[in-house]
């Protein structure tokens, strides 16, 4: 291991043409929720990080936050078919994958089972309360999460792409709720936290929703420009030391591991898989091309840690006791395990970094 990181590599026109691209979707993405989300600029732009990497999202947040209104207004941002699945305690799988039914041939009398497809079956999935419903509805979603298709009879029925799920929760109301089994909750790239808005943001919502009819949004990005994206960030280049970084904070969250801090080991009961890291990378990847930049370095990667991991940390009796969440772990490991390339590359001459 070196301990600075390699030069990146040139990259090629139609990549910095991509770059360029993303960094003006991405503006007038943030200018077109802007009109009818107020705030909330942190949680913007981690859910535009998820869907600019291809992966799914879970916000939570207490009721009354915009929650809802940000994934639908997203959605309308996006020339792409969006379907919500308000998620119920009575919600079966069928209700989201889909069912067979018996179709008659009105020549021949004959009869046959016909798929009829179910809101799955769009780009944009926003699954509400997703808590609400119990384990067995939730798995209705891990197939098309994770290999974005849905298998029905024997038959495999693939997703339209892009395809993501954007799912809602509350993190109060432990009624009638069924908490996400870490399995599903390991498919979502990012669990963002959406929080109370400040003062003026509050002052500035309470203005806007009980005036005029809200300002509607346009248009910003079709599905074969949500594709093109997606493809560009995967061809970011990253450097070795900043893969071996994004490795070693996922194992450093793992008890039984070596590299695993004592304060890891004191509080965790259960840590991160080898998805953590890989979200890491490419949720860097998104972070990096956003920016404008045709590299990935460490802090791109730090960025993105926190929504990353904090799903993927499970605390014990002790650190629950002394009020540690996965969160506090998270900024420990940030302060502890150390990165090898930060300061390699810095300043404005650093290759590979498009123009403003």
């Amino acid at each position: 291991m070196t301990d600075s990181m390699p030069a990146a590599r040139e990259p090629e026109g139609s990549d910095l043409e991509a770059a360029e691209r993303l960094t003006a979707a991405h503006t007038k993405l943030r200018n077109e929720l802007a009109k009818v989300i107020v705030g909330q600029d942190k949680v913007v732009e981690e859910l535009l990080t998820v869907v600019f990497a291809r992966g799914h999202c879970l916000l939570v947040g207490v009721p009354g936050l915009a929650k809802t209104l940000l994934i639908s207004t997203l959605a309308r941002t996006l020339s792409l078919s969006f379907r919500r699945i308000q998620f119920t305690p009575d919600l079966m799988p069928a209700d989201i994958t889909g069912t067979e039914v018996i179709q008659e041939d009105r020549a021949t009398g004959e009869r046959s089972f016909k798929f009829v497809k179910g809101p799955v079956f769009a780009n944009v999935i926003l699954a509400d309360e997703i808590n609400r419903a119990p384990p067995k509805t939730q798995a209705a979603l891990l197939e098309a999460m994770q290999e974005q298709q849905v298998t029905a009879g024997g038959t495999r029925y693939p997703l339209d792409k892009p395809f993501f799920v954007l799912a809602t929760q509350n993190p109060i109301e432990q009624e009638g709720t069924y908490p996400l089994p870490e399995a599903q909750l390991d498919r979502f790239m990012f669990n963002v936290k959406v929080d109370y808005p400040s003062a003026a943001e509050e002052l500035e919502i309470v203005q806007r929703t009980t005036g005029g009819a809200p300002e509607d949004v346009g248009e910003v990005l079709s599905a074969e420009d949500i594709l093109a994206v997606q493809d560009a960030v995967r061809r970011v280049p990253v450097a070795d030391p900043v893969v071996d970084y994004a490795v070693r904070l996922a194992r450093a969250t793992r008890v039984a591991t070596d590299a695993a801090p004592d304060f890891v080991k004191e509080w965790v009961r259960w840590g991160a898989g080898p998805r953590a890291a890989q979200y890491l990378v490419l949720g860097a990847k998104a972070h990096a091309l956003v920016a404008g930049r045709s590299y990935v370095s460490s802090d791109d990667v730090r960025a993105v840690a926190h929504p990353v991991l904090r799903h993927r940390i499970l605390t014990n009796f002790r650190a629950e006791a002394e009020g540690i969440t996965p969160d506090t772990v998270v900024d420990r490991l940030l302060e502890t395990v150390p990165a090898h390339d930060r300061g390699a590359l810095t300043g404005s001459g650093a290759p590979g970094t498009v123009g403003a």
